[in-house]
């Protein structure tokens, strides 16, 4: 067994991490975000389905394409962060499945109902993107999910002619106290959980 995590790490990871809305443009090289992608594969996912997709969107241009199908209160965000991914879901996913599952050749044939697929591809790639963001605050970056965008509009400017979907979006970077909300409260254990 693994050993526990100390205090520091953890503040790190959850209880110091905050949601960011403004931040230092500064780019992130590509290295850095290929680590980041390296850290978060590992996370598990159904059958090893690993149906999310991840579009860096780091360019000046794509950056205005982005928050031109955002709320208006995500668009300034967009275009000053560093990167803001796209994390997609790939409804294609079962053809992978021979490849990432291959103990169960024919695994993929579980996958022939779309309402199933999506539903597996949009739980297991909500999971990958939880992931990806403990991946970029363990490596000192901080991060901004997000909804509040068109998601058609999103697939046909990042997705044409495929059938990834866009799931939710996520700006890393160094982030800076602009727009930073006071900490905000959590449930207690004793309303958010039971033990049977």
């Amino acid at each position: 067994m693994a050993e526990r995590l100390d205090a520091p790490v953890l503040g790190q990871l959850f209880a110091e991490a905050r949601t960011r809305n403004g931040w230092d443009p500064e780019s992130l090289p590509e290295s850095l975000l290929r680590e980041i992608y390296e850290l978060a594969k590992w996370g598990p996912t159904a059958a090893n389905s690993t149906p999310a997709r991840f579009v860096f969107v780091t360019s000046a241009e794509a950056k205005d394409r982005l928050a031109s199908v955002a709320s208006d209160n995500n668009q300034a965000k967009i275009r000053q962060a560093p990167a803001t991914v796209i994390i997609g879901y790939d409804l294609a996913f079962p053809e992978t499945l021979p490849k990432l599952f291959p103990h169960a050749p024919g695994m993929k044939d579980h996958f022939k109902d779309p309402a199933t697929t999506e539903l597996v591809a949009l739980r297991n790639s909500s999971l990958q993107g939880a992931y990806f963001i403990i991946a970029a605050r363990a490596l000192g970056l901080d991060c901004g999910p997000m909804s509040g965008f068109d998601n058609g509009k999103v697939d046909a400017l990042f997705f044409p002619g495929t059938k990834i979907k866009s799931n939710f979006l996520c700006s890393i970077g160094r982030g800076t106290e602009h727009n930073l909300f006071p900490r905000l409260p959590r449930l207690a254990f004793d309303e958010a959980c039971r033990i049977v």
